[in-house]
């Protein structure tokens, strides 16, 4: 009894590891067409981008970021095949059994047949009944006879199924092993790919290498900018705070009050909106829509293919493609727009004491003092043909008078 379970069990385990299996192939599949739609968003960004110095460095970290797409395919891609190799050896060891048990019924079928046919005489069959000791065995005999004709047509009927279980199953290796066979096609062709992307890779590093002085220059002059962008930012809070500081000294009936000492006193309004915000962490949407990459992240970098060349950013740089528009990534006011040398109009919308900041805007929507919605255009993004027709959308969030990074917010 022990022995039956213990086969039971293992045919249980069989028949249901190639299901298991099967979801976990289609899930790698679903990552790496991710994945796949991924680079093919930054090739469109690339294509759309033509070389020039000034924008060689965001070319450079596009083109990183699509071999790291690449290789992560290359991996999903490996997975899946070992995945696909686990599943067609599961379901070779499951043909196997089913055919074991197929020849195992057409024996014992064939069995029958030939004990039927040794006494297929009717008046055997007579004389098996009338041979009784007494109508009760009689009637045992009679039915077991229907029985057991009734037995050898089920058996016929199962081996008929398992005949036709067998050749799905069969099919399903077949398809499972040119799957195989077109994924083995597939990575071959996207190692070839990576490879070309990689020696594009070595000639870009060889270019900025060589223009070196051009490069930290243009840097250099860009950092001086943000400079002044992050100076005109602190001075609009700073006026700002001084302005809601008398407010609250003036209005009458108004409870404005600041979070810290120093800090913006906001209206009952702007307290629950700014709570909101703060709850959204995380959550927040990107400030646009469509194809995109992020070329320039938050912080100190030093640049992990050029030597002693360092970036620092107080928010994120996006690039886009032409015509796209920046999008509020939460409901506020908007504070001010202003104009900058390097980030043509920026517009600053307030949620309560935190802030977010559109800039290299072209064509602006809103006007301050407009109230936005998660999501509204606030305009056009600009693209600078003197740059190799790139968009970039500069964005940064602000809560008082501290930077965040805008990646730990939005999705």
């Amino acid at each position: 009894m022990k022995k039956t379970g213990l086969f039971i069990f293992l045919l249980f385990c069989i028949f249901s590891l190639p299901a298991q299996q099967s979801v976990q192939v289609r899930e790698l599949e679903k990552q790496r067409l991710a994945a796949l739609a991924d680079i093919e968003k930054t090739n469109q960004l690339l294509k759309a981008n033509t070389q020039s110095t000034s924008n060689a460095l965001s070319r450079l970290n596009l083109l990183i970021q699509q071999i790291n797409s690449r290789r992560g395919m290359i991996q999903l891609l490996n997975q899946e095949i070992s995945s696909l190799g686990n599943d067609i050896n599961s379901k070779e060891k499951q043909i196997n059994i089913l055919e074991n048990d197929l020849d195992a019924k057409k024996q014992h079928y064939a069995a029958s047949i030939r004990k039927m046919y040794l006494h297929s005489n009717n008046q055997d069959y007579l004389l098996f009944i009338l041979s009784s000791q007494g109508f009760t065995q009689s009637f045992h005999r009679i039915m077991y006879l229907k029985a057991y004709s009734s037995w050898q047509k089920k058996q016929a009927e199962e081996i008929v199924e398992k005949q036709n279980s067998i050749n799905r199953e069969k099919k399903l290796l077949i398809a499972q092993r040119n799957d195989k066979l077109n994924l083995l096609g597939t990575r071959r062709s996207e190692e070839n790919q990576l490879s070309i992307e990689e020696g594009n890779k070595k000639n870009e590093i060889k270019t900025l290498e060589k223009n070196k002085k051009s490069l930290q220059a243009d840097l250099a002059k860009k950092q001086k900018q943000a400079n002044a962008l992050n100076q005109q930012i602190k001075n609009i809070i700073a006026d700002e705070i001084s302005k809601s500081e008398k407010a609250a000294k003036s209005e009458t009936g108004v409870n404005r009050t600041a979070e810290v000492k120093g800090g913006y006193a906001m209206t009952e309004t702007e307290r629950k909106l700014s709570s909101t915000f703060a709850g959204n962490k995380g959550n927040l949407p990107f400030p646009l829509r469509g194809n995109y990459k992020i070329v320039g992240y938050f912080g100190v970098h030093q640049h992990k293919e050029l030597t002693r060349i360092v970036t620092n950013n107080n928010g994120i740089d996006i690039e886009t493609t032409s015509e796209n528009e920046a999008r509020a990534v939460f409901d506020g006011v908007v504070s001010r727009i202003f104009t900058l040398p390097g980030y043509n109009n920026s517009i600053i919308i307030r949620h309560g004491n935190y802030l977010t900041l559109y800039s290299n805007v072209d064509q602006v929507y809103v006007k301050q003092g407009d109230k936005v919605s998660t999501g509204q255009a606030l305009g056009k993004i600009y693209t600078d043909k003197e740059k190799g027709n790139s968009t970039l959308l500069h964005f940064e969030i602000w809560k008082e008078q501290t930077k965040l990074d805008p990646l730990a917010w939005i999705k």
